[in-house]
């Protein structure tokens, strides 16, 4: 082998392999100050793809588990409540029962209509003041559409020159006025509606139209309460309609799944209060009335024991999905734990390795950089 001064191949390979060393020295000492055996795209590309999915189904599981518990929340605060309005019921029964019989005077059966009147009233306010995250749970408070008293409308029915119409919404806490014009028709009020949504004026899905020869005005998209007034003589006073139910949705999924049947768990929650209950009109002030109102009582207890059963196999329902949720993200962290996590045991071993490959490329460096030196011995 010749001799040479300005090139050492055995300095250069020593230097490389002491590069390589400490490149793959200081990935080890990353992946121990991590815990991660993946820390950027280029330690593993497809590893980084498929625990970058697991990670995010296990978001989206974890929240899904959240969305259950609120969902069974929701549904053990109606359940509660009408648990109460069966006892109130059940004492109703005992009410009518005792006003049924002939024998009781005039100022008897009025304390006891009196009584009636008032589980009647307290069965309404249950149905309007029980909330769960500030959201009425058997139906909005307040009407959610309006519909015209007067019939035999269309679209192009003129109104009357400077009536106004007025939208009142409880979502967005805006009012909506249209003025009618010298030539307006109901089709511009129409539009103007819809105008008022797009504005945020008024919440979104909020329409107006004829349906049954008369105009109605509302629901929004998610049954909100609005109030709606009107002076013209053309449509008449409008009447509120409250929504017959609400519907509790919780989404349930790991975000890859489609479909509402196969991500959401809904229930129908129908409205509360005397009049839904159809107990609005009865009273014990007669033996006959009082008959009467206990068929109507009987009715009504068997209607909310109906609602608590379909409300109990929801919760069962979510219950069940969220054991099974449980053991989904328990197994898809442990996948994931298998492709990202470092083996501590194996990356130390590695760690020493590298360390001590470290200190002989050094020395090897050295050597051979000393090595060179004995060209000089020719020039003595």
């Amino acid at each position: 082998m010749s001799l040479t001064i300005l090139n050492s191949i055995s300095a250069l390979s020593a230097e490389n392999s002491l590069s390589t060393t400490q490149a793959n020295l200081q990935k080890t000492l990353t992946q121990l100050s991590t815990g991660l055996r993946i820390n950027t795209g280029a330690d593993d590309s497809a590893g980084l793809s498929i625990a970058n999915g697991l990670q995010a189904n296990i978001a989206a599981l974890t929240q899904s588990q959240q969305n259950a518990s609120n969902g069974i929340g929701l549904l053990q605060t109606a359940d509660g409540a009408l648990s109460q309005v069966t006892t109130l019921l059940n004492r109703a029964v005992t009410l009518a029962t005792e006003a049924s019989s002939s024998g009781l005077g005039t100022t008897q059966s009025a304390a006891l209509d009196t009584e009636f009147q008032s589980i009647l009233t307290e069965i309404t306010q249950i149905g309007n003041a029980t909330n769960f995250n500030g959201q009425n749970v058997f139906a909005p408070v307040g009407s959610t559409s309006f519909s015209s008293t007067q019939s035999g409308l269309a679209s192009t029915t003129a109104l009357t020159a400077g009536s106004t119409v007025t939208i009142a919404d409880s979502k967005t806490g805006g009012t909506f006025v249209f003025t009618a014009g010298s030539s307006s028709t109901i089709n511009d009020l129409e539009s103007a509606i819809t105008s008022a949504v797009s504005a945020g004026t008024l919440s979104a899905g909020t329409t107006a139209s004829i349906t049954a020869g008369k105009l109605v005005i509302g629901p929004d998209t998610n049954l909100n309460p609005i109030n709606v007034t009107s002076n013209d003589a053309v449509l008449g006073p409008l009447v509120g309609n409250q929504a017959a139910s609400s519907t509790n949705t919780v989404y349930i999924g790991d975000g890859t799944t489609t479909g509402a049947s196969n991500t959401t768990i809904s229930t129908t929650i129908s409205a509360l209060s005397a009049t839904v209950l159809g107990l609005n009109t009865s009273n014990l002030n007669t033996t006959t009335s009082a008959q009467t109102a206990l068929a109507a009582i009987n009715s009504a207890i068997t209607s909310v024991a109906a609602q608590r059963g379909e409300i109990g196999a929801s919760v069962n329902r979510l219950d069940a999905a969220n054991n099974v949720i449980s053991n989904q993200v328990q197994n898809l962290q442990s996948a994931d734990n298998s492709i990202s996590n470092a083996d501590i045991g194996k990356t130390v071993a590695n760690l020493t390795q590298y360390n001590i490959l470290q200190s002989t490329g050094l020395s090897a460096l050295q050597q051979s950089n000393q090595a060179s030196q004995a060209v000089l011995k020719l020039l003595q």
